[in-house]
């Protein structure tokens, strides 16, 4: 989609979004800041009990190479989307597209990851390998000479293991590798989805439905292989995962129209204004917003990367789905009752918003029964009759 429906500007697209730039490196600034500093709290922990046995077994695991390293996970989160959304460039052509799809990721990936610095470094936790990199310097048969009750509780004054080390195994809550495999990965999926209507209107291939889960599956063998290496509990890792999934899915709906509704989650929200543009940048007879509204045809920069489907004439465009906005659409111009084939209820064509002479008719035998005056609701540019009474074709 070009910035306005005009030809695609870069100098133009860099003020609308430059905010954003600057803000994502001072975001990446502050979290290499964190990740680097040392753990801020003092941490207490058991050792032994009085008999000698070891308080958390759980966290005695060996040292051991990680299996993935966490810069390895960090380029695969977001190398793998950014080849793919280069790829559909294909058959999309829009350098507006490109570039603002692979921002919506950085937006992903770089906001899970402060979010997740900032708890290791406040709130951290142990790691599986804690005791065998501290090294405490105990011995088992000795009586307990620490805090609290028993005297069994110490801290990190007793640890001779190597102090970098010994930082990093009390960061272990949530999972860095986690974080960015479902920031990056889940965004992919979600992308997918959107560009191969893979759950829309129509039954689509099945590679497309394994494409869709491709990513997903990468998210949980990254995130599954630090439980195998014994980097992260696994409350670490649901943490990380919770937190990267929740990054993708408000920076894909930050950047398209929809997650799931198949109608619109492929189209690109417009940016008209910045602190750097302050003029809107809109094109004739276009909005410095998405409208939610069904066209009777479609841009080919509007249309997603399938052609499956009727989209290559962007007819589907034209009824109903469930989804994050399909309740909205209906609200402003869609009806609910009959269709054109019987008395089933359906989602039906939108109209536009408020204006009677937009009110979409139907055929000789059956007019669209409408939410009116049976259920104290009104369609807006609609007639108000009750459900399944016949409309007059304006």
């Amino acid at each position: 989609m070009n910035i306005g429906g005009e030809r695609f500007r870069l100098g133009t697209w860099l003020r609308l979004h430059g905010v954003d730039l600057i803000t994502m490196a001072l975001m990446g600034a502050l979290g290499l800041g964190i990740y680097f500093a040392p753990p801020a709290p003092s941490r207490s922990f058991p050792v032994y009990f009085q008999d000698g046995q070891v308080v958390y077994p759980q966290f005695a695991y060996p040292l051991r190479r990680q299996i993935i390293p966490i810069v390895a996970s960090a380029l695969i989160s977001f190398f793998v989307p950014f080849i793919f959304i280069t790829l559909f460039q294909i058959r999309r052509r829009s350098i507006d597209d490109w570039l603002t799809s692979t921002l919506g990721i950085l937006k992903s990936l770089i906001t899970a990851a402060v979010f997740q610095v900032f708890i290791k470094w406040l709130i951290g936790g142990l790691r599986p390998h804690f005791y065998d990199v501290c090294q405490p310097s105990l011995q088992p048969q000795s009586a307990p000479s620490g805090t609290g009750f028993a005297m069994l509780m110490y801290d990190r004054s007793i640890c001779t293991g190597d102090k970098k080390q010994i930082d990093d195994s009390l960061e272990s809550m949530p999972s860095g590798h986690s974080t960015a495999a479902w920031a990056g990965l889940l965004y992919l999926s979600l992308y997918f989805n959107a560009q191969l209507k893979v759950m829309s209107a129509h039954n689509p291939a099945y590679w497309k439905m394994i494409l869709f889960f491709a990513p997903l599956l990468g998210a949980c063998l990254i995130s599954g292989s630090l439980t195998i290496d014994q980097y992260h509990n696994w409350y670490d890792v649901l943490a990380g995962a919770i937190i990267g999934s929740a990054a993708a899915l408000v920076a894909f709906r930050q950047t398209f129209a929809a997650i799931w509704d198949f109608r619109f989650n492929h189209i690109l929200l417009p940016r008209a204004t910045s602190l750097l543009h302050r003029s809107a940048q809109v094109g004739a007879g276009a909005a410095p917003f998405y409208p939610y509204q069904v066209n009777q045809s479609l841009a080919p920069r509007d249309l997603p990367f399938t052609r499956e489907g009727g989209w290559a004439d962007g007819a589907p465009q034209h009824f109903g789905a469930p989804g994050d906005v399909s309740g909205f659409s209906a609200g402003m111009g869609g009806t609910s009752g009959l269709n054109q084939m019987g008395n089933r209820g359906a989602y039906g064509n939108n109209g536009q918003y408020g204006n009677p002479s937009n009110t979409m008719t139907m055929n000789n035998q059956h007019n669209m029964g409408m939410m009116g005056n049976h259920h104290n609701m009104h369609n807006m540019g609609m007639n108000n009759n009750h459900v399944g009474e016949p409309q007059a074709t304006v």
